[in-house]
């Protein structure tokens, strides 16, 4: 069955190309292109400015994540989800072991200041995700500054996650289990630190990009997404709640202690526009910044109150020597930075290597629904569109 809809598709991609008219062309977008965000080769057939269709071109970065990980058992995968979403390897590990815990059992045994932890460092790493999103949206339609501010905030981040796990972008810090470690002394102070830092920053950067107007032609009434075609594609995240749907894993699976946290789900409002443009997708990720800083403040606070660390604390005390699990299939999912990061998993009795792993990438679904915003639309704001997507081609072709 796959062979005759690879042969389906690649029929119809090759009438799509013979039809091409004379006073039509077929132009390469990437993949070295700096705007496709990573090697996308988008094959665009334009007439003149307009771009009358799309044909992206997937499978320059793949590493067969999911092979790998049906041949090593499960601890040993937790390195290869940090390389899936890059940006955002702390919520790429947690979604993994929340996986593996509830299979074997333990998810409701895990101590409280070890998932205080992992949500602080998850938020952490989705601020930094988001302000590389913003950023490099900035500077792909012009606007230099906010490239370098983004940059310059997420370095704190990057050095205090480096500071805890060792690692500066591929952590492996988030164990089944438990954690590679508790965070360093004071580190919860370094935190809020930056975090006072950083509230001021966020303010200043809003305010240089969500009102600007040159911003704003670029960005308002672009690339809308209805409600009903995000959800037929599989749009998650941002992308989804940008068109107006309050949808958020960690209120709608309430995992880990997100249901003991207070923070509000930013949705699109047609502020500038019409509602689901590529506006609402930046300004959707601008809020969840916000959301994620109160989100930080609370884990802190309660790390140094009610689940302060002692002597006796042990982040290793439920990481199992060996992962053994009845055979069963099982899938979990959980709200990254860019969407819906999903594990299916087959497992088989008698061994800790599962028979079948198969990686949900919100980036791909997200993705897949650029053909339909991008026709009809000037090539200048195909790259606005693209921008808006904020895709990560580590797990688009993982």
């Amino acid at each position: 069955m796959g062979k005759d809809l690879y042969e389906a598709g690649l029929r119809n991609y090759e009438q799509k190309i013979a039809s091409v008219s004379s006073q039509e062309m077929v132009i390469n977008m990437g993949p070295q292109h700096p705007s496709t965000h990573g090697v996308l080769r988008l094959e665009l057939i334009t007439d003149g400015e307009i771009v009358k269709d799309i044909i992206p071109h997937l499978g320059y970065l793949h590493r067969c994540f999911d092979k790998h990980a049906e041949s090593i058992n499960y601890t040993k995968s937790i390195p290869f989800t940090d390389r899936l979403d890059y940006l955002a390897s702390m919520n790429n590990s947690h979604a993994f072991v929340m996986g593996v815990e509830r299979m074997l059992g333990i998810d409701q045994k895990i101590p409280k200041r070890i998932e205080y932890i992992r949500v602080l460092v998850c938020e952490l790493n989705r601020i930094a995700s988001h302000l590389i999103a913003i950023g490099t949206y900035g500077i792909d339609i012009g606007a230099f500054t906010p490239f370098m501010w983004c940059f310059r905030d997420r370095e704190h981040i990057m050095n205090m996650l480096e500071w805890a796990s060792g690692s500066r972008m591929l952590y492996n810090y988030i164990w089944i289990g438990g954690l590679f470690y508790d965070v360093p002394v004071n580190f919860e102070e370094r935190c809020q630190e930056f975090i006072d830092y950083f509230k001021p920053k966020l303010v200043e950067l809003d305010d240089l990009l969500s009102n600007n107007q040159i911003f704003i032609s670029r960005t308002a009434n672009i690339g809308v997404l209805p409600a009903d075609v995000a959800i037929n594609y599989g749009c998650t995240g941002p992308m989804l709640r940008a068109s107006g749907v309050k949808w958020d894993l960690r209120r709608v699976d309430a995992y880990s202690v997100y249901p003991e946290l207070d923070f509000e789900i930013p949705v699109g409002k047609g502020e500038m526009g019409k509602l689901g443009d590529c506006w609402d997708r930046y300004k959707v990720r601008v809020d969840e910044v916000k959301e994620s800083v109160k989100i930080i403040e609370q884990c802190i606070a309660r790390l140094q109150s009610d689940f302060k660390r002692t002597t006796e604390f042990d982040p290793r005390a439920l990481v199992p020597k060996k992962v053994n699990l009845k055979a069963q299939d099982y899938y979990v999912r959980a709200e990254n930075p860019k969407g819906e990061l999903g594990f299916y998993f087959v497992t088989a009795e008698k061994t800790d290597i599962p028979r079948r792993v198969k990686a949900r990438g919100p980036s791909f679904n997200n993705l897949s629904v650029l053909p339909e915003l991008g026709k009809g639309v000037l090539i200048a704001d195909l790259i606005a569109i693209l921008g808006s997507i904020d895709i990560v081609l580590g797990e688009v072709d993982r």
